[in-house]
């Protein structure tokens, strides 16, 4: 019986044929390579690098519809403001004489500056109200360029 005891606990150990290639199974199935990580972090990346590329233009196209919107509704207001009144703002009051009577709060543009106002406007239009763009100045091109009503 010991003698038994003794060939089983040795067919047991790490030196049976049967038990290496248990182990090495175990081993195999435990996780992920660090080949196979650095393939979906490469993956990853470049799914990221996509999305991005295609997402920050539609940022600078969303903020330029959002100024045509709030020029459209300063515009709105000035007519009001003009039917009441008989005459539009000058340049000294403004688009401060709109607010509170004709639009609740004065919007900034999408950079945070306030929008620019000139009565009468260019080529004999009765005003103009513009953005300056990302820059902050007159002129420019893409997102930098102004946008007037």
């Amino acid at each position: 019986m010991k003698l038994a005891t003794k060939l089983l606990h040795r067919f047991r150990g790490s030196g049976h044929p049967a038990e290496i290639i248990r182990k090495k199974k175990r081993r195999r199935e435990g996780g992920f390579t660090l080949v196979e990580m650095m393939v979906v972090i490469v993956i990853i990346g470049l799914l990221a690098t996509v999305v991005i590329i295609n997402v920050l233009p539609a940022t600078d196209r969303a903020a330029q519809t959002r100024v045509k919107a709030d020029l459209d509704t300063l515009s709105s207001a000035l007519d009001m403001y003009r039917l009441e009144n008989m005459r539009y703002p000058t340049t000294q009051e403004g688009l401060a004489a709109l607010s509170p009577n004709y639009v609740r709060r004065l919007p900034n543009d999408p950079w945070n500056s306030p929008y620019v106002y000139m009565s009468p406007g260019p080529n004999g239009a009765p005003y103009r109200i513009a953005s300056l763009g990302a820059d902050k100045r007159e002129g420019g091109s893409d997102e930098n360029a102004d946008i007037t009503n």
